[in-house]
C-alpha cells in the first residue's frame, strides 16, 4: 500500500524554549526564511505525501494562518510591484493545497503517542509518516523519502535512525539491532529510551521519524484504553513500537543526510546559524561578523 498520509504533531507547549515560545508556536519559530514546520510540510510534500494531518493544541492558530491562502495580500504585494513576495505567499498557501493539510485538536492522555491515535481516527487502515516539527533535515534524498523507499522495501514499521556518539545515549532512544540488511537498513527489536553509554545496544539514535502501521495503532489504542482504566502513566509512541516488535518484524532506516534539532536553545541556534551560513547573501556576512566580533559586543 503507497504511503500517503502523514502525522506532523504539534500540541506541545516548547518549554525547553521558554519564554521565546510563550506566545509564538514553536513550530512558527523560523529556521532560515521559513518556520520550522514549513521545512516539514516541504520535505512530505517533495516526498509524494497528499494528506498531511497538524494535530494542534490551544494557541497554535498561527500555524493554520501561515499556510491559509492569503489572496488580498498577494494582491496587494503585486500591486505594489513586489512580485517576488507575492510569489512567496502564494507558494506557502499552494503548499497546503498540495498536502491537503487538516487540523486536529489534540485530546487524551499526555504522551506522544496520543496525536498519532488523534490523527490515526481520521486516516483510516493504512501506513502512515509521523515527523515531528522540531526536526529539520538537508538531504539529497528528503528523510520522508528514505523512510518510504524503506517501507516499501519491508512493508513494515519504520524508524528513522543516525549515527551517535555512544557518549550521547541517554539523550535519544537506542535501537536495539538484530539484523544489518543493505542501504542502511536495519531489523530492529525495539528501543531503549535514554540508557546509560555502558548499557547502549547499539550506536544509533532515533530521531523522530516514523512509519507508523495499523499494528502500531492498535497497541496505542491498547495503551489508551488501559490509561483510561488506571489513570496513570503517559502513552508513548516508543512503548507501542517495543510491544508490536515482540512479536512482529520493526526496521531501522540510517538517514542520509544532516538533522538539526530545533527543541531546545542550542540545537536551535546552531539550526539558525547553519542555514544562514549556507545563504549566499547571509553566509558572507556572518562569517564577517564571527571574524571581527568582541565579547562586549554581545546583545
Amino acid at each position: 500500500m503507497t504511503i500517503r498520509k502523514a502525522v506532523i504533531p504539534a500540541a506541545g507547549i516548547g518549554s525547553r524554549l521558554l519564554p521565546l515560545t510563550k506566545a509564538i508556536p514553536k513550530e512558527m519559530l523560523p529556521v532560515g526564511d521559513k518556520p520550522v514546520i514549513e521545512h516539514t510540510v516541504r520535505e512530505l510534500v517533495a516526498s509524494g505525501i497528499t494528506d498531511i494531518t497538524i494535530v494542534v493544541s490551544a494557541g497554535k492558530s498561527l500555524i493554520q494562518d501561515h499556510f491559509r491562502p492569503n489572496p488580498a495580500l498577494v494582491a496587494q504585494l503585486r500591486s505594489d510591484g513586489k512580485t517576488a513576495y507575492a510569489d512567496a505567499v502564494e507558494e506557502v498557501g499552494e503548499l497546503g493545497r498540495l498536502g491537503h493539510i487538516s487540523y486536529l485538536d489534540q485530546h487524551g492522555p499526555y504522551g506522544n503517542g496520543t496525536p498519532v491515535l488523534n490523527a490515526a481516527r481520521n486516516l483510516g487502515d493504512e501506513p502512515m509518516l509521523v515527523l515531528w516539527p522540531d526536526d529539520v533535515f538537508v538531504a539529497e534524498i528528503p528523510r520522508a523519502q528514505q523512510l518510504i523507499d524503506a517501507y516499501n522495501k519491508t512493508k513494515a514499521p519504520v524508524l528513522a535512525l543516525m549515527p551517535m556518539d555512544p557518549a550521547d545515549s541517554q539523550r535519544y532512544g537506542v535501537p536495539v539491532v538484530r539484523e544489518t540488511l543493505e542501504d542502511g537498513l536495519l531489523r530492529i527489536g525495539g528501543l531503549r529510551e535514554k540508557p546509560k553509554q555502558e548499557d547502549a545496544p547499539s550506536a544509533y539514535a532515533a530521531i523522530g521519524g516514523y512509519v507508523v502501521t495499523p499494528g502500531i495503532v492498535e497497541e496505542l489504542r491498547k495503551q489508551v484504553a488501559d490509561w483510561y482504566t488506571h489513570r496513570t502513566g503517559e502513552v508513548y509512541l516508543t512503548d507501542a513500537i517495543n510491544t508490536f516488535a515482540d512479536s512482529n518484524a520493526v526496521y531501522g532506516q540510517v538517514i542520509r543526510g544532516r538533522w538539526y534539532d530545533t527543541g531546545n536553545p542550542a540545537d536551535y541556534l546552531t539550526a539558525q546559524f547553519a542555514s544562514a551560513l549556507a545563504h549566499s547573501s547571509y553566509g558572507p556576512l556572518l562569517r564577517q561578523l564571527v571574524a571581527n566580533q568582541e565579547p562586549s559586543d554581545a546583545l
